[in-house]
């Protein structure tokens, strides 16, 4: 199921992107080479978050678990009804 009709989310996204993506073009990539040192070194420090965001940039994030169930939690309820003819 996409977006709801009118939802622009996803072109703010790519203007972002597309702004961050210039930026750095222009700045020959020595500041984002920055940036990639300081997370190194957080990361190296302890801070789970830039663990996190390390792991999550190189491996992939971890997959979600998703939990399925029927009303207030219960079983999920299934019916057959097979019609020959009409009724």
């Amino acid at each position: 199921m996409g977006a709801p009709a009118g939802n622009n989310n996803a072109g703010k996204s790519r203007a972002f992107y597309g702004a961050l993506s210039r930026a750095i073009a222009q700045d020959d990539g020595e500041r984002i080479r920055r940036a990639a040192e300081k997370l190194l070194d957080l990361a190296a420090e302890g801070e789970a978050w830039a663990v996190k965001e390390l792991r999550d940039t190189l491996d992939g994030k971890p997959a979600q678990a998703v939990e399925v169930g029927g009303i207030g939690g219960g079983p999920i309820e299934q019916s057959l009804k097979v019609v020959f003819g009409s009724e």
